[in-house]
């Protein structure tokens, strides 16, 4: 990736004009708008919903690699799953407390914003930020300081995702549930099946992991990665790459990956995963008061399937990544 444009030369000075694909952070009251390029990427959407997250996911032509709903109504798409929007981090079980769905009739909690701690301009845009995870009725659970990075080069745009788990009030259970955790919901168009219930049908998305396991069967098991890909309806293969850091604990991770568009990362729903009815507690954590547990993951939106976009050869490239300042 080139990182700044031809360079000008004013008397006998070098002056480095501003690269193609600079990532820029713009704060506004509800949301940081980011851009790639002087062109619209995405929101870091803060406030007025029970979770930060990230929407849309754009292209620098526009390209949309995530759905609309529940923002913006859109009648190509099936309005399921509401919590399910854009990019975001969450898990169903908080010591007990479900901070995935957004059901009122089960009081399920929120993840709020407490302070934006930097963004940082430039060829990899970087911010960071810390949260407070919240029972229904506002009661402290634990910290989250999460770390975004981003960079474009060409049509290729990747995001990472730094997140530092911090058990600030007190011990932490984070409980075995398929209900998490690093997601992302794609593109409606390039879904496995399309519709529910009597109106399901297949569609022409492509949904696999990095073992080889398509479709359907991808839910529940363990690979490095997994990934979402298929054609827009002018024709055009985009694909989204969800990849799980090598420094993980527990990896690989599991997958509640769904033929409906989800795809998640899920290091605590091994009893659920596996079908181990007997052992509910299986994949349960526990962080004790005091400590942290930090998960790292990259998300790669592309051109073309997994292959044209060489996901196993990026995975490889991310997993001899290290934390980064």
């Amino acid at each position: 990736m080139n990182l700044l444009r031809p360079i000008a030369i004013f008397f006998g000075s070098f002056v480095a004009l501003p690269a193609a694909d600079q990532v820029i952070f713009t704060r506004q009251t509800d949301r940081i708008r980011i851009e790639i390029g002087g062109r619209h990427f995405s929101d870091y959407i803060h406030t007025g919903w029970p979770k930060p997250c990230l929407y849309p996911i754009l292209d620098a032509d526009g390209t949309a690699y995530t759905r609309d709903f529940p923002f913006r109504k859109n009648p190509a798409e099936v309005p399921d799953h509401d919590w399910h929007r854009g990019v975001w981090f969450a898990h169903g079980a908080v010591n007990g407390h479900d901070l995935w769905r957004e059901l009122p009739e089960k009081k399920t909690g929120r993840i709020r914003l407490e302070r934006i701690l930097e963004t940082r301009d430039g060829a990899t845009g970087l911010l960071r930020t810390r949260s407070l995870w919240e029972t229904a009725d506002r009661k402290p659970l634990l910290t989250d300081e999460t770390t975004l990075r981003i960079t474009r080069d060409g049509a290729v745009t990747r995001l990472d995702y730094e997140v530092r788990l911090l058990a600030t009030h007190g011990a932490v259970t984070l409980g075995d549930t398929e209900e998490g955790t690093m997601a992302v919901r794609v593109n409606e168009a390039i879904r496995v099946t399309h519709g529910k219930g009597a109106t399901k049908r297949p569609g022409t998305g492509r949904l696999v992991n990095a073992n080889g396991d398509a479709g359907i069967p991808a839910w529940g098991k363990r690979a490095a990665w997994a990934s979402y890909s298929g054609p827009l309806p002018d024709g055009r293969v985009i694909g989204v790459a969800l990849l799980e850091h090598p420094g993980n604990f527990r990896h690989p991770t599991w997958w509640h990956a769904r033929d409906y568009g989800l795809l998640s990362a899920n290091p605590f729903g091994r009893h659920d995963f596996e079908k181990l009815k007997d052992q509910p507690k299986a994949g349960d954590h526990v962080i004790p008061a005091g400590g942290e547990l930090v998960l790292r993951y990259r998300l790669i939106f592309h051109r073309g399937d997994e292959k044209a976009a060489r996901i196993a050869e990026e995975f490889k490239a991310y997993a001899g990544t290290r934390n980064q300042p």
